[in-house]
């Protein structure tokens, strides 16, 4: 109740503006809670089953892997079993097979990100909103200095500032922790677009000599670009 009374006292002191950057706050926030919701039963970050299969495929064990990558619990797990049955088919054609394995791996990231563009939406519009609640209060509390002549109440002046200035800060309060969680949103697809590359890369790798893979084994761990 306190915070309730707390956000009206703020909505009626601020205007219209407040009222609306409250409510992009509580957007955000919704959203925000549904992403993490999302985030965890997609699986993300949890690659130790991911990692698990793809070392038994790389030692030639592809039935061990296949079952593995299948019990895993990331949303990447049927991006690995659809490239270890399409590469375990002879004669598979590795170019229009990556493609094929890289468009589903961007349909599974696309899932990931969507409705982040709202968020990232409130983190840009929210200050600007703000800075426009407070022009408006300054032409407001000017407009009633030069109403009142001589007879100006330099309280009654500072008040009208203040109210005005207030649009901004709340501005900034809701768009501060929106950007940092847009950035962390960012930071964890990124690392399951790594993840999904390397599933790609090891599953088609697999005892095939293409200038893909062999930027891949330079890149790894004990390859030629760590030798």
């Amino acid at each position: 109740m306190m915070v309730i009374d707390a956000l009206t006292g703020i909505a009626e002191m601020g205007g219209p503006v407040v009222m609306l950057l409250i409510a992009m706050s509580l957007v955000g926030m919704a959203l925000v809670l549904a992403k993490i919701w999302h985030f965890m039963r997609a699986g993300v970050g949890r690659h130790n089953d991911l990692e698990q299969a793809l070392a038994r495929w790389d030692a030639g064990d592809q039935l061990v892997a296949l079952e593995r990558a299948g019990a895993a619990s990331n949303h990447l797990a049927m991006l690995s079993v659809t490239a270890m049955q399409a590469a375990a088919q002879p004669g598979a054609e590795t170019p229009a097979l990556r493609a094929r394995l890289t468009g589903l791996a961007a349909e599974r990231l696309a899932a990931l990100s969507g409705g982040l563009r709202v968020l990232d939406s409130i983190a840009q519009v929210a200050p600007l909103l703000g800075l426009f609640g407070t022009v408006l209060g300054m032409i407001e509390a000017f407009q009633g200095l030069q109403a009142a002549g001589s007879a100006v109440d330099p309280s009654a002046l500072a008040g009208g500032i203040w109210v005005a200035l207030l649009t901004t800060a709340v501005g900034l309060a809701v768009a501060m922790p929106a950007s940092l969680l847009m950035t962390w949103f960012d930071g964890r697809i990124a690392r399951e677009a790594l993840m999904a590359e390397k599933v790609i890369d090891t599953v088609l790798c697999a005892g095939i000599v293409t200038p893909q893979c062999a930027l891949r084994a330079a890149r790894a761990p004990g390859g030629l670009a760590h030798a």
